[in-house]
């Protein structure tokens, strides 16, 4: 199960691609040019009442091709790596740029910024699993999964995916830098009845390497587990009370921080926290920053999608923001530095506290834990937040009973102030690395 092999992207062809079309475009008169490639390759299966639903192989190239005249822009997107279709396209974003405004902002990075050497961060680990292979595990986290409790009435999707992947961005400035990397993800949705009601939740595993998967027993069990554990849920009268939002929820909640510091929130004026640069934004005990180098995370990258050399960064210090989070066109749009984050941040990590879960619970006494969001109620511009969750009500610091059909709301600004603990059950299965965080107050809507 955990075998790896060698990488399956031909590393030597997309260099040779994107020196191709950055001869295109100087031989059509841009003073500048860069590209982008990025490729996948792999399979996904999902398996359904013990037997293959679906088998997806996937295998894609997306270029993305920018070109410069002077202060004028062009770009162009494709798939098609034949060699009229590459010229077609050069010749494509060249015409576009004769007809675009002169923006100041606009051009490659500097030469000084650009990572002419970067570390290589071993984020290629492919997996050795052949797709019958796959099936079989998908179909035996489902067979276990249905054994685990007779409320399980059915397994709504069990999906096993595998990809081998790689990012290359060259420019006119003599950079040229790739990274592959890996995504392996085993994922279980499962449907409990007990009576009339039927309630759906889901465990998942991922990482870049096979051999940090969660084994499908613990998977499947977890995943029951859940689902078992959301059967009898009520709705709650509204109510001020404390919240805990689950660590694997709380990444949104540093997920809105990150987008509300990114530049092209803050030079088009469309953030909560314009100008806050040196103002406390979180209690004084919260520390923010971004590691982008850490062996086989998923958010790293040695550079950014401007080609600029990743670093780690500190955004908030001591409860006070301390950097923007910039690629090169915003930090020149606020007549400022690139913080090498063109494209977003890699591996963000809020300092864990050192309470457990479990802890934060007796912390709270009395209040809503929070294990499941939806909707998309959040104004970046004025920070209101309003979020549909299902989760558990909360007294005595012990569960009492699961709660579905409720809202939580209220300023961005206000939650991120009154985090009273932040967990150290860090969930590493994303970009952004965070415990569980204790709210001190939120207006929680039900009946």
């Amino acid at each position: 199960m955990n075998e790896i092999k060698k990488s399956l992207i031909d590393t030597s062809q997309l260099q040779t691609l994107a020196s191709t079309i950055l001869q295109e475009a100087k031989r059509a008169g841009a003073s500048q040019a860069e590209v982008s490639i990025s490729t996948n390759k792999g399979f996904s299966v999902s398996a359904r009442e013990g037997d293959v639903e679906t088998v997806e192989y996937t295998l894609d190239k997306v270029i993305e091709i920018n070109v410069y005249f002077g202060k004028r822009t062009g770009s162009a997107s494709i798939s098609d790596v034949r060699p009229e279709a590459v010229r077609a396209a050069v010749e494509a974003a060249c015409h576009i740029a004769k007809f675009t405004d002169e923006d100041p902002a606009a051009g490659l990075a500097e030469e000084d910024e650009l990572a002419f050497h970067y570390p290589k961060l071993d984020l290629a680990c492919p997996w050795s699993i052949s797709v019958e292979q796959a099936i079989e595990l998908a179909c035996q986290c489902e067979r276990e999964a249905l054994a685990h409790d007779k409320r399980i009435m059915s397994a709504e999707a069990v999906t096993l995916a595998t990809s081998d992947a790689c990012y290359l961005h060259a420019n006119s400035n003599g950079f040229l830098g790739y990274y592959p990397y890996t995504r392996h993800e085993i994922s279980c949705v499962l449907i409990g009845k007990q009576g009339d009601e039927m309630q759906r939740d889901y465990s998942y595993t991922i990482s870049s390497d096979p051999a940090q998967l969660e084994s499908i027993s613990h998977l499947a069990n977890q995943a029951a587990g859940k689902t078992v554990r959301r059967l009898g849920a009520k709705r709650l009268r509204t109510v001020k009370a404390p919240v805990i939002f689950l660590a694997e929820e709380a990444r949104g909640l540093l997920g809105h921080f990150v987008s509300a510091i990114s530049g092209g929130s803050l030079y088009r004026k469309s953030s909560f926290l314009l100008d806050h640069l040196g103002k406390r934004v979180f209690p004084e005990y919260v520390q923010i920053k971004e590691q982008p180098h850490l062996p086989r995370a998923l958010g790293s990258a040695p550079f950014d999608d401007d080609g600029v050399a990743t670093r780690e960064n500190s955004f908030i210090e001591d409860g006070v923001l301390s950097n923007y989070c910039l690629g090169v066109y915003s930090a020149r749009k606020l007549g400022m530095k690139t913080t090498g984050n063109a494209g977003g941040v890699h591996n963000l990590i809020i300092t864990p506290g050192r309470h457990n879960l479990t802890a934060l619970l007796k912390i709270m006494d009395k209040g809503l834990l929070i294990t499941e969001m939806m909707g998309n109620g959040v104004n970046l511009v004025t920070g209101d937040y309003s979020r549909g969750v299902g989760g558990f009500w909360v007294e005595n610091g012990e569960i009492q009973f699961p709660v579905q059909e409720i809202t939580v709301a209220g300023r961005l600004q206000d939650i991120y102030a009154n985090i009273r603990e932040i967990g150290n059950d860090v969930d590493v299965r994303g970009n952004i690395r965070t415990g569980s965080i204790l709210i001190e107050e939120m207006m929680i809507a039900g009946s």
